[in-house]
């Protein structure tokens, strides 16, 4: 396993994670299947685990960290997130310091841990004063309860602002970003790493293979049994027939260099040397096991150059 600092920071990550989004909770309720996933990723080197409050309101974390608390606490780099709504409650929601003070300590009992290494911001809260928010994860740096926050699928401007206002009260900075990442999405190569890397800020990026579109599971047709059948939303934002017929080009790419698509497209994203982290998902052993086989790719410029034509940035 290959591991990488966040950003500046003196944390290192491993290059491939674990995360819980619609897997644990979700797709993955058996609880044995769990705890196997997660010890072959340990025992495979993974380090970062990756939750949220919202995922499977709140059983990934009580999923995650049943399995999680059996490794020695400092082996083990755990995230999590907030700002879904988590009730109907007005207040159960968003970045005022009441919900941020009141999430993280939900999420603590849930994982079963003292504190958290990263506590992310899960997307920009307009209706709370920015300074607000950055006082209040700063307070819960001072206090042990988190280690590092940062800010997941926000604007450039807006990590911007946060980081401005952290330097202009003596904050804690936000130190990562975790934005959507893929051969299909690379709008953070324009609009976010020209503000995370002059702040030193790393990124722990998520969806590397498009929800499965570029593993090539949808090239003929929708399994029933997939994650883009399960979930409309997806379903319409992701499989659209000009994509498809991007990922299936990808196909003799992937063949001549005698790997899979998904390895192919996990390679691609961790050559960048701005990414501290790709976050992957896993519904069996195989699959993550599969995924891990990415780490011992080296893409040639000839073939990078090859993935930029196929897929530009948009």
């Amino acid at each position: 396993m290959e591991y990488r600092r966040l950003g500046n920071s003196g944390l290192k990550v491993s290059a491939l994670s674990l995360g819980g989004w619609t897997t644990f909770g979700g797709s993955v309720k058996d609880q044995s299947l769990t705890r196997q996933i997660i010890v072959r990723a340990f025992e495979s080197g993974v380090n970062f685990f990756d939750i949220a409050d919202i995922y499977a309101n709140g059983e990934a974390e009580k999923m995650m960290g049943a399995v999680l608390k059996e490794f020695p606490r400092h082996t083990l780099v755990i995230s999590s997130k907030t700002f879904w709504p988590m009730s109907d409650d007005v207040n159960d929601r968003g970045l005022s310091r009441k919900h941020i003070f009141e999430s993280v300590h939900k999420s603590l009992k849930r994982i079963g841990t003292d504190y958290v290494d990263m506590y992310f911001c899960h997307r920009y809260d307009v209706e709370t004063d920015l300074e607000e928010t950055a006082r209040a994860l700063d307070d819960l740096v001072h206090q042990g309860k988190i280690l590092y926050w940062g800010t997941s699928e926000w604007s450039g401007a807006q990590i911007a602002e946060a980081v401005g206002i952290a330097r202009r009260y003596n904050l804690y900075p936000p130190q990562v970003e975790q934005p959507q990442y893929n051969l299909l999405h690379r709008r953070i190569e324009n609009e976010i790493i020209p503000i995370t890397s002059p702040h030193g800020m790393g990124l722990v990026v998520w969806s590397p293979l498009a929800s499965g579109l570029l593993t090539g599971k949808y090239d003929k047709s929708l399994p029933p049994d997939s994650r883009l059948a399960r979930e409309d939303w997806l379903r319409d934002m992701v499989m659209k027939e000009e994509r498809l017929a991007r990922v299936r080009a990808l196909k003799p790419i992937a063949d001549k260099l005698g790997i899979s698509r998904a390895q192919l497209a996990l390679a691609w994203a961790l050559h960048r040397p701005e990414i501290s982290s790709v976050i992957t998902g896993a519904t069996r052993i195989e699959q993550l096991e599969d995924n891990l086989k990415a780490l011992d790719v080296t893409l040639s410029e000839a073939v990078l150059k090859k993935l930029d034509e196929l897929f530009p940035v948009e």
